[in-house]
């Protein structure tokens, strides 16, 4: 082999080794969240579909929080007991004629924890396991996951908690947004995972409120997907830079990608559940997806 020759083989093994290294680099930042921990897999918002996710390797998970009477925060999509996984005390289906009566907010946690939210076969996850599970405290979950990493030598991963409010519903299923969010601060702090938390919400009062009395934690902007205004008017209704900006996943485009990282927030959409599209919207340049299914990241 000639020196020119080798000296272009090696030149060539150099370039491939850098490009495997910077793609493991951009794999390792992608942010992987487990919607509600692993809803397409495990019964959503339980400490088993949040320990699964962490078995699959997720980054974060994502859930949901709600506030009992007691000032109890508790994991859970809806402030009331949703018909399409809940089972009463007694073993009786929860109805949708009757699933906004049974109040979270005005339940003490120890009337919460007497529903099952994990034996019924959900309608559009076939492929959900079922198992015996209840809507956990928010504080009880961390201690699970601490746990859980401790003993298999994982690191922790990042918590992103929604705050479940809105305007219309305020004192009624659940407190006014500064309430809400000192109750929840108070959970966090006292696990003292306080620089691993991101706190969610489409409603912007709760992300203000926190910003102005809790400005070193976290912030995402959760946008909905009929939501077309500008990022800048969207910001600019907000009054600060969140941390993250977290539309749903078709709202994204070559043109949101640059906004965002002109401004320095990282873009996570939800709620991705085909390969493709995970593999598509990286590809584009987000930090990172939020999916039902943390086993598609595996995949990547």
């Amino acid at each position: 082999m000639s020196r020119t020759l080798a000296f272009i083989l090696c030149i060539f093994l150099l370039a491939c080794a850098v490009n495997r290294q910077a793609t493991k680099l951009k794999a390792e930042k992608f942010d992987k969240q487990g919607h509600r921990g692993c809803r397409g897999l495990v019964p959503e918002n339980t400490i088993p579909a949040m320990l699964k996710a962490v078995e699959l390797g997720v980054t974060t998970l994502e859930t949901d929080a709600v506030i009992t009477r007691d000032g109890q925060v508790v994991l859970s999509h809806e402030p009331f007991f949703n018909h399409e996984i809940s089972t009463h005390p007694d073993g009786s289906p929860v109805t949708e004629q009757e699933e906004r009566s049974l109040n979270i907010y005005k339940m003490d946690y120890a009337q919460v924890k007497r529903f099952d939210v994990g034996l019924r076969p959900h309608p559009r996850f076939p492929q959900q396991q079922k198992l015996p599970a209840i809507k956990p405290l928010l504080a009880d979950m961390i201690d699970s996951v601490e746990q859980y990493c401790t003993a298999h030598h994982k690191p922790g991963p990042m918590y992103n908690i929604e705050t479940k409010s809105q305007p219309a519903t305020d004192n009624l299923y659940h407190p006014e947004p500064g309430s809400f969010v000192d109750l929840l601060v108070a959970v966090i702090r006292s696990k003292q995972v306080t620089d691993r938390v991101i706190i969610q919400s489409f409603d912007p009062r709760t992300l203000q409120y926190l910003h102005e009395h809790y400005p070193g934690i976290k912030t995402s902007l959760l946008i909905e997907e009929n939501d077309k205004k500008a990022l800048a008017l969207q910001l600019k209704a907000l009054g600060f830079i969140p941390t993250v900006y977290s539309p749903h996943f078709s709202l994204v485009s070559p043109l949101l990608v640059k906004q965002c990282r002109d401004a320095g927030i990282s873009l996570i959409p939800w709620t991705v559940n085909d390969i493709n599209e995970i593999r598509r919207l990286r590809d584009l340049g987000v930090n990172g997806v939020i999916s039902d299914f943390p086993d598609l990241f595996v995949k990547l």
